[in-house]
C-alpha cells in the first residue's frame, strides 16, 4: 500500500472509540486555544476583508458559524473566514518537527462540516485528531528544504483540512484518498510576503482550509484525484522539497499520536522568536541590567529561525513586528511582556523600543542548528557597554509538550485574548469553554461555539 494511500485510509477509519482519552483531552485544549485565536482576530481587517467576501459570494445562510460574529454561511466559506482570523494575533499552536500550525487549518473545516452536517461533538473530535495526525505528518515529510521557500502551514495544511473534512463526511478510503489528491494539487503559500508586510498569511490558512473542504466535498460527488500525491514522481514531495522519505508520512499512525507533541504559544508572536523571548525573560528577571547600558544583543539561533526572521529589518506593520527578533526582544526586555497587549502602533514608534531592536542581531549556532526542528533552542547573550555579559539558554520554551501550559493557564489566556479584542464578556466566554470542556457529550455541535 502506497503511503498517501496508507494515510487515506487511516483516516477515513478513524473514530472517537479509537482515540485514548488523554489525546482527547489535549484535542480539547487544542480547540479551546483555537477558539481564543479565532475570536480574537475575529475583527481584524484581514477577516473582515474575507467576511465581505463571503457576504458578497456566498449564500447569505447556513448551518456554519463565523465565529465572532453573528453571521450563518455555507461550510465553505466558515472555514475561509474563521481560518484567517486564527491565525491573525499569532497566538495559535505550533507543531515543532513539522513546523506546522495545525490548528488554524484543522478546526475551521472540521468545525463548518459539522455544522452543516449536523454532526455531534465525538465526530467533531475524530475529525479534528485526523486533521491534526495527517497534516504534521505531512509536514513532517515535506521537511525543511519546503520550509525555506514554502510556508508549510499552507501546503500541508491543504491537506489537513482535507482529512478532517473527509472524515466528518464519513468518505471511505478510496472518497478519501480522491479528496488527498485534489488537496495536495492545490496546496501553495511562500513566505516572500514576509518582506512586504503582506497580508498571504492570512490568506494562506483560509484558503489550505476551505480548498481542503471543497476537496472532501467534491470528492463525495466522485471527483476523483491523484492517488500518489504525496510520493509520486510529479507528486508535493517531488516538487516540493529537496529530501524524501515517503515512510515518514505513515510511522507510528494509531500508535504515535503526534497532536500530543503540539505546542501552546504564550508569547504572541512568531513562534521562532520564543525560545530568545523566554531567554531574555530569564535574562532580566535575573540580572534586571540597566537598559541604556546594553551595547549588544546576540541571539544564536538556527538556521529556519534566522530565513523567516531575518527577512524582516524595521518592522513597520503590527504582524510583521512579530517576525522581529529585535522588536520580540525589545517588548520583552522593557516591558516584561509580548502579549497581544503589548504589539501596537504605538510601540511600533516607540524610540526606546527601536533603540534596543536595533541592537539585537542573529546568529546561527550549529550545535542549536543540529537539534532543529525536533527541539527549538536559543541563547541570548547581552553585552553590557562595560564589557560585563549575560547570558542564557532556552530548549524547552514555554507552551511546549515539555512545559506545557494547564488548563487554567490556557483559560487564561483566552480571558486575555476575548478582552483585549472586546469580543464577548468574561461570562460570555465562561459558557464557551464549559461548552468546550462538555463536547464528548454533545449530540450536535449547532450552536455551540455561539458567544451570544
Amino acid at each position: 500500500m502506497a503511503p498517501s494511500e496508507h494515510l487515506a485510509g487511516f483516516c477515513s477509519r478513524l473514530k472517537f472509540e479509537d482515540i485514548p482519552r488523554h489525546v482527547v483531552d489535549r484535542t480539547l485544549e487544542l480547540m479551546l486555544d483555537w477558539t481564543g485565536s479565532c475570536l480574537a482576530g475575529s475583527n481584524s481587517r484581514q477577516a473582515l476583508i474575507l467576511r465581505s467576501f463571503a457576504d458578497e459570494m456566498g449564500p447569505g445562510q447556513g448551518a456554519s458559524t463565523i465565529l465572532g460574529s453573528e453571521i450563518n454561511t455555507s461550510p465553505f466559506f466558515a472555514a475561509l473566514v474563521n481560518a484567517a482570523a486564527s491565525h491573525v494575533v499569532e497566538q495559535d499552536d505550533l507543531h515543532n518537527s513539522s513546523v506546522f500550525h495545525p490548528a488554524t487549518v484543522v478546526f475551521p473545516p472540521a468545525l463548518a462540516v459539522a455544522e452543516h452536517e449536523g454532526a455531534g461533538g465525538r465526530e467533531l473530535i475524530a475529525a479534528s485528531v485526523a486533521g491534526y495526525e495527517a497534516g504534521i505528518r505531512i509536514g513532517e515529510f515535506l521537511g525543511r528544504s519546503h520550509y525555506r521557500i514554502f510556508h508549510t502551514t499552507a501546503t500541508a495544511g491543504t491537506l489537513a483540512a482535507a482529512m478532517a473534512s473527509s472524515n466528518l463526511l464519513r468518505l471511505d478510503a478510496q472518497e478519501t484518498l480522491n479528496a488527498l489528491g485534489s488537496a495536495g494539487t492545490q496546496a501553495a503559500g511562500l513566505w516572500e510576503f514576509l518582506r512586504d508586510a503582506a497580508d498571504s498569511k492570512q490568506l494562506h490558512t483560509a484558503k489550505a482550509s476551505a480548498d481542503g473542504l471543497l476537496s472532501a466535498y467534491t470528492a463525495r460527488k466522485g471527483l476523483s484525484g491523484a492517488t500518489r500525491i504525496l510520493e509520486g514522481a510529479q507528486g508535493l514531495g517531488a516538487g516540493l522539497m529537496a529530501e524524501s522519505n515517503p515512510d515518514t508520512l505513515i510511522q507510528g499512525l494509531g500508535d504515535r499520536w503526534a497532536l500530543l507533541e503540539t505546542s501552546f504559544k504564550y508569547h504572541a508572536s512568531c513562534r521562532h522568536t520564543h525560545p530568545a523571548a523566554d531567554a531574555m525573560l530569564e535574562i532580566m528577571k535575573g540580572h534586571n541590567p540597566d537598559l541604556n547600558a546594553i551595547k549588544a544583543v546576540q541571539v544564536y539561533v538556527y538556521q529556519a529561525a534566522y530565513d523567516v526572521l531575518g527577512a524582516v529589518d524595521r518592522p513597520s506593520t503590527v504582524h510583521q513586528s512579530k517576525f522581529s527578533m529585535g522588536f520580540v526582544l525589545a517588548l520583552i526586555a522593557r516591558k516584561r511582556r509580548a502579549g497581544v497587549s503589548e504589539f501596537s502602533d504605538c510601540a511600533l514608534s516607540d524610540p526606546n523600543l527601536l533603540s534596543l531592536h536595533d541592537k539585537v542581531s542573529m546568529i546561527v549556532d550549529p550545535e542549536i542548528e543540529a537539534v532543529y526542528p525536533k527541539k527549538w533552542c536559543a541563547r541570548v547573550e547581552v553585552v553590557m557597554n562595560t564589557g560585563e555579559r549575560f547570558s542564557q539558554f532556552v530548549d524547552t520554551p514555554l507552551g511546549d509538550p515539555g512545559n506545557t501550559l494547564s488548563r487554567e493557564q490556557l483559560e487564561q489566556k483566552a480571558y486575555r485574548l476575548v478582552e483585549h479584542f472586546s469580543v464577548c464578556t468574561k461570562h460570555q466566554m465562561e459558557g464557551l469553554i464549559e461548552r468546550i470542556w462538555n463536547l464528548p457529550s454533545v449530540d450536535q455541535i449547532n450552536g455551540i461555539f455561539q458567544i451570544g
